[in-house]
């Protein structure tokens, strides 16, 4: 069972493009497992192999985590970086995803160009991102959970793993007397997806068996769909952008289908380098526009404020201090 992981390995390397990769160790037994198996492969020494641990100093034993990281790789003859972050606590969007901000900034900092950061998220992972991005109403995009390759930085990330078992994992680093470190905060079920993990995939599991694989099987279907929306929603904007950037065709925007208009909004903005809306916010604007043309439509939300002019919606940046007079 232990060769499982190895030849998965291989075969994805071999249609993998061209670059170094870089592990990213945490020294749980995911990423040690991973670690590990590239280390045995020589393919991925050809290329050039070294692991990246960030040390988000959120622990009394960090330090500690880190210098295991280190004594790991040295054993394994591959080069290790660490990093440390400072987490922002008060960011309002809760310590695991600051925490996850701040470790994703970390590694696309320390990418160099056209590097691969090798991730050992796996199918359980990925079935755990489908349900908690299912509860907060996500779209296609959303539930297309983790994707497999995308850039990062200078360079790209890869999850060979998503179609692979946690016990695949577990039957590796056993078989190789593999050592290494438990997360006292993976027992932590106030953390949203670790309540999922230990209470409530167990349960949807006695019922259903292949929840997992099943739940893993929609993300590809899904991240499928999202991607052909994607490509259309390019084309679209590309034939209702006025001729300031931050302008649209707001008739043009309005008589997309329903699936388009979102997505045609969000890449709007986020190509002007300004927020993006919650769906509330989409629909108060679909609202406003269809109103009386004697009426001023403006939706604000973050530091964004949408007016139309006319023919054409306007985007730009609120004045706070004049908002708040």
């Amino acid at each position: 069972m232990a060769a499982i992981l190895t030849s998965l390995l291989s075969e994805k390397l071999a249609a993998l493009q061209g670059g170094p990769l870089a592990v990213a160790c945490s020294g749980g037994m995911d990423s040690s497992a991973l670690l590990h198996a590239l280390a045995q492969l020589p393919d991925a020494r050809a290329r050039g192999l070294r692991a990246i641990h960030v040390d988000h100093d959120l622990q009394a034993d960090s330090a500690a985590w880190a210098a295991h990281c280190r004594d790991f790789a040295a054993a394994l003859h591959v080069p290790l970086h660490v990093a440390r972050v400072r987490v922002k606590c008060d960011s309002g969007t809760g310590m695991e995803d600051a925490a996850r901000r701040a470790r994703y900034a970390a590694f696309a900092d320390a990418l160099q160009a056209g590097e691969i950061l090798v991730l050992a998220q796996h199918r359980g992972d990925q079935a755990e991102t489908v349900l908690l991005k299912l509860l907060r109403g996500a779209g296609p995009e959303g539930l297309g959970a983790m994707r497999a390759l995308r850039q990062l930085g200078k360079g790209y990330l890869w999850r060979p793993l998503l179609d692979l078992p946690r016990s695949t994992l577990v039957d590796y680093s056993n078989a190789h007397a593999l050592r290494w470190i438990e997360d006292p905060s993976n027992a932590h079920t106030h953390l949203s997806r670790n309540f999922l993990r230990h209470e409530i995939f167990p349960h949807l599991e006695q019922h259903w068996p292949q929840a997992e694989a099943a739940l893993a099987h929609s993300a590809t279907w899904l991240r499928a769909a999202a991607d052909y929306i994607e490509a259309q929603a390019t084309t679209a904007l590309a034939s209702l952008r006025g001729a300031e950037p931050a302008t649209l065709d707001w008739r043009g925007w309005l008589a997309l289908p329903g699936a388009l208009r979102d997505p045609v909004l969000r890449r709007w903005l986020r190509e002007a380098g300004l927020d993006e809306p919650a769906h509330f916010h989409v629909a108060e604007l679909e609202r406003q526009l269809l109103a009386a043309n004697d009426r001023h439509p403006c939706v604000t939300f973050d530091d964004t404020q949408l007016r139309r002019d006319r023919n054409l919606l306007r985007a730009s940046r609120r004045d706070r201090a004049r908002a708040d007079d």
